[in-house]
């Protein structure tokens, strides 16, 4: 690759840029994925009513956790204006979650659904489909190279999109180390962030993601306040 290839490669990256098993693709640092050569719009483990879920378990969380994830989704949807969105697994916290929701979330929700194809990938905390919401259930979608699935499959796995592993990354500036969420991939395959408000992080270094990418290419397109930062594995620290 030429000087100015590396330097235009590194100016996308820069903005969100990056393309996994050739297809190109936005790293929104909101935590959503825009394909733009399909009109597609991803997003993983909203764990929607994951508050009220631990409420009736005894544990009270703040109940504001559905109202902040249909809000940042609401935006994404608005700013990129997809054909196609797909929810990769763990839309819902437990299987009654979708039937639990109130009306209000149903409704915006249902208002996000309408004119496009909504796609609900099968996940660990919500298996069946959800009640009375519409949209395609499905355990796995393929468009084009791309395999869109909820859990990541161990070894190579060329153009699979998943979740589950709520990736994120920690770096250390000006001796402070900072944590946040990020989208993972070595370019043939990517794991993304929990787009959930209520959502934990697992560090990129634990070995759940050992198997997963080859670690020469890998970047973690890590979310900031303003915009996604490409950074390679050397410049990141576990624990």
């Amino acid at each position: 690759m030429s000087v100015a290839a590396k330097s235009d490669e590194a100016a996308l990256a820069m903005r969100g840029w990056t393309a996994v098993a050739g297809e190109r693709v936005h790293c929104d640092r909101r935590g959503a994925l825009w394909l733009p050569g399909s009109s597609v719009l991803v997003v993983s483990d909203l764990h929607l009513e994951k508050g009220s879920s631990f409420a009736r378990r005894g544990v009270m969380l703040p109940p504001y956790d559905t109202a902040m994830t249909l809000a940042r989704l609401g935006s994404v949807v608005s700013d990129y204006s997809p054909q196609i969105v797909i929810s990769l697994g763990d839309s819902f916290h437990d299987a009654g979650a979708s039937a639990r929701m109130p009306d209000i979330f149903r409704v915006h929700l249902s208002a996000l659904m309408a004119g496009r194809q909504w796609f609900w990938i099968s996940g660990n905390h919500d298996p069946a489909p959800p009640v009375g919401l519409g949209g395609v259930f499905a355990n796995e979608l393929t468009i084009g190279p791309l395999v869109f699935r909820h859990e990541p499959t161990p070894g190579a796995s060329p153009g699979e999109i998943a979740g589950h592993l709520h990736p994120g990354a920690k770096i250390i500036r000006q001796g402070r180390a900072v944590r946040r969420a990020c989208f993972a991939s070595d370019g043939e395959r990517m794991v993304m962030p929990a787009f959930g408000a209520l959502t934990g992080m697992l560090n990129v270094l634990d070995r759940a993601y050992a198997d997963l990418f080859d670690w020469q290419s890998f970047r973690a397109h890590v979310l900031g306040t303003e915009r996604v930062y490409a950074l390679n594995r050397t410049v990141l620290h576990s624990g």
